[in-house]
């Protein structure tokens, strides 16, 4: 339950900043980060390109500009991005590749969502005059559908890439559940992209911002780009305060985060109408299915915001998705499920 007294499953960006980010954005020095003078914003980036393993990183406002920076860098108008059909960058950054970049999305279907390097390859263009130019990968870890890719799979993309002189980007919106769940440092996931996104206002608490990183010239030509979107925020210092602590406390009590998901998808298994996907749960995301009447499911978001406990309405395949985080608790779950219980009864 947050400090509204909600208890709020739609998402790990609903998460509030811990007293201690707040006051360090209280006390935070800064400067003017479009002039590189912010030294809490100068040591966010030096921080972040070191535990990503990156030359360089430059913070953001936001992952979908992280994401849209790496089309950016990698590519030049006309050319073509590779994606699965359910990548972030194609379904939920309102065409931005297209519309910024100038480059065609050519999604491919994965089993599951994860990536088929053989697909892959078939998909990257011949040097013919009639076809664009293949010129990125966009891999995601973790995915929006609840699974971790594997690290031999993240190896096999970024291998075929070096073959083909393709570039890879990696949207790591959750990079560090991915780490959570594989039991490994995030460098292991980071090694085998070229540029990097890195939400830090999801599970990691921080009020604002993501983290962009790669090679240092590319990040260079990234904050160019930051600024003709209107990313150049000037005092930054007093976001990247909160987004250090994110960075530097947060990822070590995500396991609490997997292990409640577990403890929910538990609870929510013991409800006759409430099938739960198993086979999807390896980080903080739980989905299930309820056999119910359409009427009566529409209605399951209104009725449960009566007692303070916000969800997402049904997804259009039917799936209902139900997101654990640092301000959901055990209570929290009990009296959830139970709400739930007590409406479809």
């Amino acid at each position: 339950m947050n400090e509204r007294g909600l208890i709020d499953f739609r998402s790990d960006t609903v998460t509030h900043p811990t007293a201690e980010m707040r006051q360090a954005m209280f006390e935070a020095v800064v400067g003017d980060d479009v002039y590189g003078d912010d030294p809490t914003t100068n040591e966010l980036e030096r921080l972040a390109a070191e535990i990503l393993g990156k030359e360089a990183a430059l913070f953001v406002p936001s992952g979908t500009m992280g994401n849209q920076l790496g089309v950016l860098v990698h590519t030049q108008r006309g050319q073509e991005i590779i994606l699965g059909s359910n990548a972030h960058i194609f379904v939920h950054e309102v065409g931005a590749a297209a519309v910024l970049s100038g480059v065609s999305m050519r999604t491919l279907e994965y089993s599951g969502d994860l990536p088929e390097p053989d697909k892959i390859e078939a998909a990257i263009r011949a040097e013919d005059i009639h076809e664009p130019e293949t010129s990125l990968i966009c891999l995601e870890n973790a995915l929006s559908n609840g699974r971790v890719v594997p690290l031999h799979l993240m190896k096999e993309v970024y291998e075929l890439s070096r073959r083909r002189r393709l570039s890879v980007h990696l949207d790591g919106a959750r990079l560090f559940n991915a780490a959570t769940y594989l039991g490994v440092d995030v460098k292991e996931i980071t090694q085998y992209a070229d540029t990097v996104n890195v939400c830090l206002s999801k599970a990691l608490c921080a009020p604002v911002g993501s983290i962009f990183a790669g090679p240092a010239n590319l990040v260079k030509r990234a904050r160019k780009w930051r600024k003709l979107l209107g990313g150049g925020m000037r005092q930054t210092g007093f976001l990247a305060a909160p987004a250090l602590l994110a960075l530097q406390e947060m990822p070590r009590r995500l396991k609490e985060d997997h292990l409640n998901a577990d403890y929910l998808a538990e609870k929510l298994g013991e409800i006759d109408s409430v099938t739960v996907l198993t086979e999807r749960r390896d980080i903080n995301m739980v989905f299930f299915r309820i056999d119910r009447a359409e009427e009566q499911l529409n209605q399951l978001p209104e009725l449960l915001a009566k007692d303070d406990i916000l969800i997402n309405g049904q997804e259009t395949n039917g799936e209902w998705r139900w997101v654990t985080h640092k301000d959901i608790t055990r209570s929290d779950i009990e009296l959830a499920v139970n709400k739930l219980g007590e409406l479809l009864s």
